[in-house]
């Protein structure tokens, strides 16, 4: 039988979401403790792959496993798992799917969140990016428009990141103010950048927010970011943000809603 895993991570301390050699990784982590549970080989196939430091606060994961009365127990599932989880990866949820559902394939949309703090804040630099300089919000703005839409976003892609493709479909592209929960103060800037899409390349979110940030100091024009597009060169992009403030926030299925699948 098939299942959805809802977890959310703390992306320091590992390097990334999929398994690799001699490195501590959120997927084998997961997968440790899921087979220890079960009694059985599990393997777990996750909604995308996140860069090491990038953080997640609903990323889905699908595993199968011939341990029918999990169904049951799937809340008791939920509490061993994150009794035994380190510290930064908590199970928010487990539920039933259809055999041939699939966390990556079948994901229509997912958003990430970008955090840039313009004023030196020690509650914010575990999660947020501090830029030193005054970022014009509006100018980013009027740069992230040229986003949208179907596109080739090469500019943005990690160089031979052995995609098949490089067009994505991107239907939200803003920056935005916010107070933070803790610390802050009214002379202080706080900016949140939102992107949503029916894919990301590796990367390509923090090459296109260190983009966007070269527009909001006033280096570089809006319409810079259309001639990146066209032009297909990582080289003449931006530099990438650091990962530790970049968060996959949702990830979207036609069949899913409020972690329950659709009959």
């Amino acid at each position: 039988m098939r299942y959805f895993l809802c977890i959310s991570y703390r992306g320091s301390g590992f390097s990334g979401w999929q398994i690799q050699e001699n490195a501590p990784t959120i997927e084998a982590e997961v997968e440790k403790v899921l087979s220890t549970l079960l009694g059985e080989p599990i393997d777990v196939v996750g909604a995308g792959r996140t860069d090491t430091g990038v953080n997640a606060k609903n990323f889905y994961a699908h595993f199968d496993t011939s341990r029918d009365k999990l169904l049951a127990d799937s809340g008791k599932m939920v509490y061993k798992m994150n009794a035994i989880l380190p510290y930064g990866i908590s199970v928010n949820s487990i539920f039933p799917v259809h055999d041939d559902a699939h966390a990556r394939f079948d994901a229509t949309h997912r958003t990430y969140k970008y955090y840039i703090h313009c004023t030196k804040d020690p509650f914010c630099e575990s999660y947020s990016y501090f830029c030193k300089f005054d970022l014009d919000t509006e100018a980013m703005n009027r740069g992230a428009r040229y986003l949208l839409g179907k596109k080739d976003f090469s500019s943005f892609e990690k160089l031979h990141g052995g995609n098949a493709t490089s067009i994505c479909e991107v239907t939200e592209a803003k920056w935005e103010e916010y107070i933070p929960v803790v610390g802050g103060s009214d002379s202080a800037k706080y900016l949140v950048f939102t992107i949503t899409a029916n894919r990301f390349l590796r990367n390509m979110v923090r090459a296109i927010v260190g983009s966007l940030v070269e527009i909001g100091r006033g280096r570089k024009d809006p319409e810079w970011i259309e001639e990146l597009l066209s032009e297909k060169n990582r080289c003449a992009a931006g530099q990438s943000v650091p990962g530790h403030a970049l968060f996959l926030t949702e990830v979207r299925y036609p069949y899913i809603e409020n972690n329950k699948i659709n009959k």
